[in-house]
């Protein structure tokens, strides 16, 4: 994952230039958003994550799914994922573009499996075997693989999206969520501080309608 390097060259010092400015997250949805759930939906969860970040992984293995059902899978919630390039950055950048490579209906599906092969990655040294193997469970060849991962306009799209984050949303931790816009950058959110976050945001909502 080499060809990663250069692309990405900078980043570190992005993040923390960004570190030192005021959050103010955009909570406009973008043709390049990953979401689930209904858009209509009165309260808008956002959450800025990395497949390289422990944290997120933590999350997803251990809040996600209760989340999704109480909140996406009923309509309260639209769900929009935001893909940030930290801990490992080309890593993290390998894994969201095989999950986009794998397709919007199985984007989710290759994230969740990224996040559960992390920690084996991480401990083997070999993280491009794990993708390759989440690649093919997701229906790619290893010859679509290799041009998805390799894919330079894909590849500084997904940078410029980073960056964007950082610039102008302020994003410089993950995971980081914005619920209605207000932004909750402390790390992973439990279940219970979801639910509070988002009764606020829901009263909120009732009450400006």
């Amino acid at each position: 994952m080499r060809s990663f390097i250069t692309l990405l060259t900078g980043l570190a010092l992005a993040a923390s230039l960004g570190a030192c400015q005021q959050k103010s997250a955009s909570t406009a949805v973008t043709d390049d958003d990953m979401s689930l759930g209904n858009p209509a939906a009165k309260v808008t969860v956002i959450e800025y994550a990395s497949v390289a970040c422990p944290h997120c992984a933590d999350w997803d293995m251990n809040v996600f799914q209760a989340f999704k059902k109480k909140y996406v899978d009923t309509g309260r919630v639209h769900y929009i994922a935001r893909e940030a390039l930290v801990h490992d950055p080309a890593l993290a950048a390998a894994g969201f573009l095989t999950a986009r490579c794998a397709g919007k209906d199985k984007y989710f599906q290759v994230v969740d499996a990224i996040y559960h092969a992390q920690a084996d990655m991480e401990s083997s040294g070999q993280p491009r075997a794990a993708l390759l193997n989440i690649a093919k469970s997701a229906g790619l060849t290893e010859a679509q693989f290799n041009t998805c991962i390799n894919d330079d306009k894909a590849l500084a799209a997904i940078n410029a999206r980073w960056q964007k984050y950082i610039d102008e949303d302020k994003i410089n931790s993950t995971p980081t969520f914005v619920i209605n816009g207000k932004v909750y950058d402390s790390g992973e959110m439990p279940l219970p501080q979801l639910d509070a976050a988002i009764a606020e945001a829901e009263g909120a909502k009732k009450a400006g309608s």
